[in-house]
């Protein structure tokens, strides 16, 4: 696949020297979809902004399709933007507002007709062509938008937080529909929003960021799998935190002692001292609580007493305490664990069962500090 996006150094220093981007560079494949991650403030919204061209940058060049768009205002660019607020015209159908932008550039009437219809049927909203905004839900609103961007055939849509404004329920539902829109259209998708699981669910790269920079980038399942520092293994799901000392470390392996107890991390990184403090990340649902007199097979073990079991629905999370005052979380599908009989009571002792390939291992800095 070829980039059509192409962003070289770019940055973007606001009045009073505040850098909301430090230096960016970023390419992203034709039909590709991109998500930027990242806590209020990180430079995210700021990058979108200056890829749609609402924002120059201060330094660096941004291309489109090869083309040199970073002095171009947005209407020259071949980009449409969905905005959190949708931004629809009260007064207008649905049909009027869809169509909008393709009078404003002066299609004619013969040709819109077509294109609105056939825009509004993509996102499957043809049977409220002649309906007002005031009269849909939020969902219908946010597919509105949408079809408003598509309609002009743009080759990037860009989504700035659009399913900030719904419910959770409606929320997860529009990530599957754009997920499936993204897959029918084929165009690139770039998506900004602070949720990391919307990000996980509809991204086919995740670029995780933090203030103005690139902290890492890649598949969902590689950031979740192997997070490149504590700040991303915290931002996307949860992770128990553990403090300790290495006391092994080669190209195989990695054993850090955390109070009583011994934890392997592999693949092993060299970089690591005998003695040096680290930090270990283990996330709580690729633990397992073992059956009384079960083999843990190739997998190690912690051993420690049940605090508490908190119900979150399909599954509960067990509090274990590992060492005196801390606390470990292990989180147990219930479907799983009901018929496995393996849920355990407060008080109980557990041994716990983890393979070293979901461990990670890091030096400590200021991320880190306890």
């Amino acid at each position: 696949m070829t980039n059509i996006i192409e962003i070289q150094n770019v940055s973007k220093t606001y009045p009073g020297a505040i850098r909301a981007v430090d230096d960016l560079s970023l390419n992203v494949k034709e039909g590709e979809f991109v998500t930027f991650l990242g806590p209020s403030g990180c430079g995210k919204t700021t990058t979108l902004r200056m890829i749609a061209g609402f924002e120059m940058p201060t330094a660096g060049r941004i291309y489109l399709a090869g083309e040199d768009v970073t002095d171009l205002p947005p209407y020259e660019r071949k980009v449409n933007t969905v905005f959190q607020d949708y931004a629809l015209f009260p007064h207008m159908s649905i049909r009027e507002n869809v169509g909008y932008g393709l009078k404003v550039a002066g299609m004619p009437k013969s040709e819109i007709a077509p294109a609105v219809e056939e825009t509004l049927s993509t996102v499957g909203l043809l049977d409220k062509a002649d309906a007002r905004p005031g009269n849909l839900s939020g969902g219908q609103k946010q597919r509105v938008a949408l079809a408003r961007a598509l309609v002009r055939k743009p080759k990037v849509l860009l989504l700035d937080e659009p399913l900030s404004a719904l419910d959770a329920k409606l929320r997860e539902a529009m990530q599957v529909e754009l997920k499936h829109l993204h897959q029918k259209l084929g165009i690139t998708f770039v998506f900004v929003t602070h949720d990391q699981k919307e990000a996980l669910v509809m991204s086919d790269r995740v670029i995780v960021m933090e203030r103005g920079n690139i902290v890492q980038s890649g598949t969902p399942d590689e950031l979740y799998d192997h997070p490149a520092s504590p700040y991303v293994a915290d931002f996307i799901g949860n992770s128990n935190r553990l403090y300790g000392k290495v006391v092994a470390a080669d190209t195989d392996q990695v054993e850090v002692q955390v109070g009583p107890h011994k934890i392997r991390s592999t693949p092993g990184q060299s970089r690591f001292s005998v003695n040096e403090d680290v930090l270990v990340t283990i996330r709580p649902e690729k633990v397992r609580i073992l059956n009384q007199g079960e083999d843990p097979g190739d997998c190690f073990t912690l051993t420690g007493k049940v605090q508490d079991i908190l119900f979150h629905g399909s599954s509960c999370r067990v509090e274990v305490e590992i060492e005196p005052g801390t606390l470990f979380d292990v989180d147990v599908q219930l479907a799983l664990a009901l018929n496995a009989s393996n849920l355990p009571a407060s008080g109980d002792d557990v041994v716990l069962a983890m393979n070293s390939e979901i461990v990670s291992v890091f030096r400590l800095s200021e991320d880190t500090v306890r």
